[in-house]
């Protein structure tokens, strides 16, 4: 796990969630550590996916982190680590992420499905295709899991609209959390892409899709 966590860290460092729900300034590498294992935790306490790529020499180089959104209530010890790291960060921090949460919340999909909560690539390891691989072994749990319609993700850089389109996701929505914040929720039906055979695989930015 603080594996995991090291590589999000890296990846995630100045995306748009992060600055909007911890700001900047002093410690802030220490509360975006502790806000992402919270992410994380929550994948190993649900029993959720969390997808990994290794360098030769064995190092964690890129991560995604998958949920099963509306499959089963939370567990009780994940609810204490949440008030745990509130507490930490702050009630303002707190109130932040929940408005973050309650824009995306439009997004939301009444069918079966796995949404991609993380996708991050270690900025040293950038350029291998390792964001690829992992969509791609994301895009294989849908198709096998029998419940999944397909899998969801939200964006906040405009500029990945088109690349995860490539991929076949398309936009299902758009919300402005603030002024200077904007987020895109996006879905690729497995369905339709089974029809088509194996998609063709492109470069995508290595890191995207903060918390949901």
């Amino acid at each position: 796990m603080p594996d995991a966590v090291a590589v999000l860290a890296d990846a995630f460092e100045g995306y748009p969630v992060m600055r909007f729900v911890l700001g900047t300034g002093d410690g802030i590498e220490t509360r975006m550590e502790r806000l992402i294992t919270f992410f994380v935790m929550a994948r190993v306490l649900r029993e959720e996916p969390i997808l990994g790529v290794r360098s030769e020499e064995g190092r964690l180089d890129a991560v995604a982190l998958v949920s099963r959104p509306g499959r089963g209530a939370s567990p009780a010890e994940l609810g204490r680590i949440r008030e745990t790291l509130w507490a930490e960060l702050g009630a303002a921090e707190r109130a932040r992420y929940q408005a973050f949460g309650a824009a995306t919340a439009a997004f939301d999909i009444e069918t079966d499905h796995l949404h991609l909560n993380m996708i991050g690539v270690r900025r040293q390891a950038r350029g291998r295709g390792l964001a690829r691989t992992l969509l791609d072994a994301v895009h294989v749990l849908s198709l096998v899991d029998p419940a999944s319609t397909g899998v969801s993700l939200t964006t906040e850089v405009e500029d990945n609209l088109s690349l995860y389109r490539r991929f076949g996701y398309e936009v299902i929505g758009r919300a402005e959390v603030t002024v200077a914040l904007t987020t895109w929720g996006m879905f690729r039906p497995d369905a339709d892409r089974a029809r088509e055979g194996p998609a063709q695989l492109v470069e995508c930015q290595e890191n995207d899709s903060a918390g949901r």
